[in-house]
């Protein structure tokens, strides 16, 4: 029987998709659970633009502690709903950002969160730094925006490379998040801990 309750239940939780969702994907895909959760994600990926404007005010304050107790993480990821908080998918999701802040190190989670006089204090330093290249003039801004761009990956988690997967950044992981649990989902904030550092 296509869409049995079992595998509904089971679907269910492995994305966090809705029943009706989950009901269609297993009857277009003939009770295959594997090709359920494909289909999904595919149907997803195309909704994930449509849910970001929806509010998230559900999700997780999640405690990650690293290298026996020399780098701490507080991240909090929020969703819409306290089912996909609750969601086993989510949380490992969660757990994944964290450990990406304990080893990436980033500052800020997105460029427009970094304050204006940071960018110029970057941007000044890049100018010298291309003036001392003796390169022509004329490409001393596109130097200047490359490096701009190199330190927004450096310190902007959504930016970064992930590194359970370095051909996918923080953002496009967040898109297929998004997709395969079929909510919008938020990086709020993080705080990162290293002993000894200020």
């Amino acid at each position: 029987m296509a869409g049995s309750s079992q595998l509904v239940k089971e679907l269910r939780e492995r994305t966090g998709a809705g029943i009706l969702d989950c009901q269609k994907a297993l009857t277009e895909n003939n009770d295959d659970i594997e090709k359920a959760v494909d289909f999904l994600r595919q149907k997803g990926l195309a909704a994930a633009l449509k849910k970001s404007g929806r509010e998230t005010n559900q999700g997780l304050i999640h405690a990650y502690i690293h290298m026996g107790g020399k780098i701490g993480v507080l991240i909090e990821v929020n969703c819409e709903t306290d089912f996909v908080a609750r969601n086993e998918a989510f949380k490992s999701f969660v757990n994944d950002l964290a450990l990406q802040v304990a080893a990436g190190k980033p500052s800020y989670v997105r460029r427009e969160d970094i304050p204006a006089s940071v960018i110029e204090k970057e941007r000044s330093i890049y100018e010298g730094q291309a003036q001392a290249m003796l390169k022509p003039p004329a490409a001393w801004p596109k130097i200047v925006e490359g490096k701009l761009e190199k330190f927004y990956q450096e310190s902007c988690l959504i930016e970064q490379f992930f590194i359970k997967d370095p051909a996918v950044t923080i953002k496009d992981l967040l898109a297929q998040k998004i997709a395969l649990i079929g909510e919008n989902m938020n990086i709020r904030r993080f705080t990162r801990y290293q002993l000894g550092e200020a």
